[in-house]
Parts: structure tokens; C-alpha cells; sequence
């Protein structure tokens, strides 16, 4: 990133598309609030986690598989995720999930990603409110309950929640992200 340009780096593994429809949702809604295309999209899948190197300021989108399992490309480059030096980045995070068919791992690779990159040192920033939500367990959570780590979105039971779910994240991390 050069000094003076914004430039986001938003890195995603998607294995039925709605991760990726999700980051193209957040790249359109942020470029829209910056009035610039800055947010590069990147499927984790095609592009090494070492390219977070380019970027003060990354998104990451994953989603939970069953019973609270990593996306595949995800999981394929796990431990990559903690080699990455984070320190002093800006980092929000995002993820996707079924809350009524697997409500006893909502969102749990959402927390299995935050716990890899919080000792990283970087600033977190985007964390979402529980409320809306129907399930019984998550490690998404943050210790008092009250938020998610992230955006958390349920295309299987909430699509119709999902672009304004994303409207409402992307203007209040606008602020951290400056």
C-alpha cells in the first residue's frame, strides 16, 4: 500500500459461493462509502494469506462447515493463518453460518479465526451484536455474550437480513478503519 492510498484487502474462502457473494456485497457497499475502489478481493483459495502483507486494513470472510468445522480453503491454509504478522493492522472479520440447522456451532469458525489472529497484535475491529440471531452455542462470542467477533450472516435462514446486515457493519467499521 502506498502512503496516502486506502487500499483494503479482503480475503475470503468460499465453497458454495455465498462467502464470495458476501465479499463482493461488503467490497461494493465500502467502495460505495469511500467513493473509490479500495477494497481488492482476493479467494483465498487462488491467493497466498501472505499477500495481507500489502494491506493495512483486511476483511476476512469465512464461513462454518457442519458441526462447527473451517471452510476447506480455510482449512487448507490454516496454519499459514498463524504465520501471518498482523501487527498493527486494522482487521474485521466476517462470517457465515446456519443458526437453525447447526445452532451449537454457529459462527464457530468466525471464533476459531479470531482466536488464531488475536495475538497477532493487530486492532480488531467490527465486532456484531447477538440479537436477531436463534441458536445455542457459539465460540463466535465474545466473553460477556453480547457480540459476535464479526458480521455474522445466515444466508440458509436470513437472507432477506443479509444486505442490510452488511450497510449497517460497513458504516460502523468505517470509523475504525480510519
Amino acid at each position: 500500500m502506498s502512503e496516502g492510498t486506502l487500499s483494503i484487502g479482503l480475503f475470503y474462502g468460499s465453497t458454495t459461493c455465498y462467502t464470495e457473494m458476501a465479499a463482493e456485497k461488503i467490497q461494493a457497499q465500502l467502495n460505495q462509502l469511500f467513493e473509490a475502489d479500495i477494497v481488492q478481493l482476493h479467494n483465498i483459495k487462488d491467493v497466498s494469506l501472505s499477500r495481507t502483507a500489502d494491506y493495512d486494513i483486511i476483511i476476512f470472510g469465512i464461513s462454518t462447515w457442519d458441526f462447527g468445522e473451517l471452510q476447506e480453503d480455510w482449512e487448507s491454509h490454516w496454519e499459514d493463518v498463524h504465520g501471518l504478522d498482523l501487527n498493527g493492522k486494522t482487521i474485521a472479520l466476517f462470517g457465515l453460518g446456519d443458526q437453525l440447522g447447526y445452532g451449537e456451532w454457529f459462527q464457530d469458525a468466525l471464533g476459531m479465526l479470531h482466536d488464531a489472529i488475536l495475538p497477532s497484535g493487530c486492532k480488531l475491529v467490527g465486532y456484531w451484536p447477538n440479537n436477531g440471531y436463534e441458536f445455542t452455542a457459539s465460540k463466535a462470542l465474545t466473553e460477556d455474550k453480547s457480540f459476535f467477533v464479526g458480521l455474522s450472516l445466515d444466508d440458509e435462514n436470513q437472507y432477506d437480513k443479509t444486505d442490510e446486515r452488511i450497510a449497517l457493519w460497513c458504516e460502523s467499521i468505517l470509523s475504525d478503519m480510519l
